[in-house]
């Protein structure tokens, strides 16, 4: 009876032992487990101090609360400035944040969307890839590599839904279900009112698929002969119906049969060859004709914003002016000095030439095609990043299936055990706090970047009524925040031509002036500047230090910042 009683006991231990392993081993306990370690690792990555779009987003959200959209500028002392409201609901929903919950609601709100996007890019790489292991470091890798673009901006918002735009195109593309081309088509509505700068972008994603289709269809017209066989049957149908030349009619219905019997040889040939080719797989896949209609419908959505044609109208006027040569992360990559960049092109290059995986065509035009954009303009790094990784989850997983007799099963099952899950846990939590540790002290905004005792100054002891501040571009948005009218600040459009409405070149004339390639003097009579603020350190403070410019009255410095009356105006 003690016997039978231990067997009891040693069998239901030893059920409970299997029940906790096959918890262990299953897909969405590590799900769970891989989430919330995305989820803390991109709120480590994301940073404390805010960047000064942050800062006009505040104040335009306040503006159209007060105004409504209005196309027109209320923050620069210029007179008359149109303004095009390129991200108005995002404007409007930060202003409701800071609004109730001051900066800190904005950093906790950057936090969120940050753990969204790298939670979504974990998901959407799960649902292409189909493994959780790869998905969960290739995640955890983009989101450090595209970290000095993670900020209360409103790309952030758009980097979430051009991951659930590629998730969308897929699925579509599977099954054709019409949730998913709903979904692209309110992703790109939302687009369209939250980020209109980044709009036109969906429509490049949709490209290698629809390049991928047409081509099997030229293919198809080129190996088979269609249009030849056609012709045939048609000169036989009016040979028929003539009653004459039955010998000619005749020689025409063997030379089809020829051709329509060589034909098939050859299309078995090609099935052949496609089921297993050498590096390119090549598919026609007849849902993207569905994809092509889907994508016309979100052409459409750009009229569904209060911004009139802007969509439409936005992209090609900023192509047009001076301001994308002028700003740093819209300049061409200088790729030898992006060593995470280059590192990421050698990998992907050598998967590709020295291993036997393969590649769809619609995946190589995509990432062919992020890479030129990226070299084009730094900032497309981001969009290489996360639209590139799910071409790259692929690449990785059939290489395991390659290379591998079990593939990535036997990794993963490894990796979900007690010991995998707690190197798992004690590497992702190692990382997250080596990334947060040196910014825990930093404050929400940066007084050597931000004239903060500066535009103290200047509320308490200059009239802003009469005054015309000259300003430089990077803290003009926190002056906007402040409430002093600005020169020039980062909405870098509104101040160029193209925008603006007025013949002047604002952007321009700063871009010269703070480079010394036009002396200030003369933009300053030019505008008709009464103050200047600007960097200690900068070429124009230097210069009037230097030479004592009588002109110029020192009113008020720091240790970063300088103010200065201008004289004899």
């Amino acid at each position: 009876m003690f016997k039978h009683k231990k067997d009891e006991e040693k069998k239901e231990k030893n059920g409970k032992s299997e029940k906790i392993k096959g918890i262990l081993h299953s897909k969405w306990f590590f799900g769970i487990i891989a989430i919330i370690l995305i989820a803390i690792f991109c709120i480590a990555m994301t940073p404390v101090t805010l960047q000064n779009d942050t800062f006009y987003t505040i104040k335009i959200g306040e503006q159209i609360t007060k105004t409504g959209i209005d196309m027109q500028d209320h923050f620069s002392w210029h007179e008359g400035l149109s303004y095009t409201y390129p991200h108005w609901l995002y404007d409007l929903i930060t202003y409701y944040i800071y609004d109730g919950f001051g900066m800190t609601g904005i950093y906790v709100m950057t936090c969120i969307l940050t753990a969204i996007l790298g939670i979504s890019l974990y998901f959407v790489n799960t649902k292409i890839a189909k493994n959780q292991l790869v998905s969960f470091v290739l995640t955890a890798l983009v989101i450090y590599l595209i970290r000095g673009y993670i900020a209360a901006r409103a790309q952030l918002v758009t980097f979430i839904l051009f991951v659930w735009i590629m998730y969308c195109i897929e699925m579509f593309l599977r099954n054709r279900k019409i949730r998913y081309a709903v979904g692209l088509v309110l992703i790109s509505t939302l687009i369209a009112n939250l980020h209109v700068a980044v709009w036109p972008f969906i429509f490049v994603l949709f490209l290698p698929y629809i390049t991928e289709y047409l081509l099997a269809i030229i293919a198809e017209i080129s190996i088979y002969r269609k249009v030849h066989i056609k012709i045939l049957h048609y000169r036989i149908q009016r040979l028929a119906k003539s009653g004459k030349n039955p010998d000619k009619k005749l020689k025409l219905e063997e030379d089809l049969n020829s051709t329509i019997n060589r034909n098939e040889k050859i299309k078995i040939k090609r099935e052949e060859e496609l089921k297993n080719p050498y590096k390119i797989k090549f598919h026609k896949n007849p849902n993207v004709k569905w994809l092509i209609l889907v994508m016309v419908i979100c052409a459409f959505t750009g009229l569904l914003t209060p911004l009139g044609d802007t969509p439409y109208t936005y992209l090609f006027k900023t192509m047009a002016g001076n301001t994308t040569q002028n700003i740093n992360e819209h300049l061409p990559m200088t790729i030898v000095n992006e060593t995470e960049a280059l590192a990421v092109i050698i990998g992907i290059l050598a998967i590709l030439t020295f291993t036997k995986t393969k590649i769809k065509l619609s995946d190589l035009f995509m990432i062919g095609g992020l890479c030129y954009l990226m070299l084009a303009s730094r900032r497309q790094f981001t969009m290489f990043c996360l639209v590139g990784v799910f071409i790259v989850n692929k690449m990785i997983c059939g290489l395991f299936e390659i290379y591998t007799k079990d593939g990535l099963e036997k990794v993963t099952k490894t990796i979900s055990g007690r010991g995998g899950y707690i190197a798992m846990i004690v590497i992702m939590l190692a990382l997250s706090y080596h990334f947060y540790e040196p910014k825990k002290d930093d404050v929400y905004i940066d007084e050597s970047d931000y004239p903060v005792q500066a535009c103290d100054y200047i509320l308490e002891n200059i009239d802003l009524g009469t005054a015309r501040f000259y300003n430089e571009y990077n803290y003009g948005s926190y002056m906007i925040y402040r409430g002093i009218p600005v020169f020039i600040d980062s909405r870098a459009d509104l101040y160029a031509p193209e925008f603006s409405g007025k013949e002047d070149d604002i952007f321009m004339d700063f871009i010269d002036t703070s480079n010394i390639g036009e002396f200030y003097e003369d933009t300053f009579e030019k505008y008709d500047i009464t103050h200047v603020i600007t960097y200690k350190n900068s070429k124009m403070n230097m210069i009037i230090k230097k030479t004592n410019d009588p002109n110029y009255k020192e009113l008020y410095e720091d240790d970063h910042f300088t103010i200065y009356e201008r004289l004899n105006v």
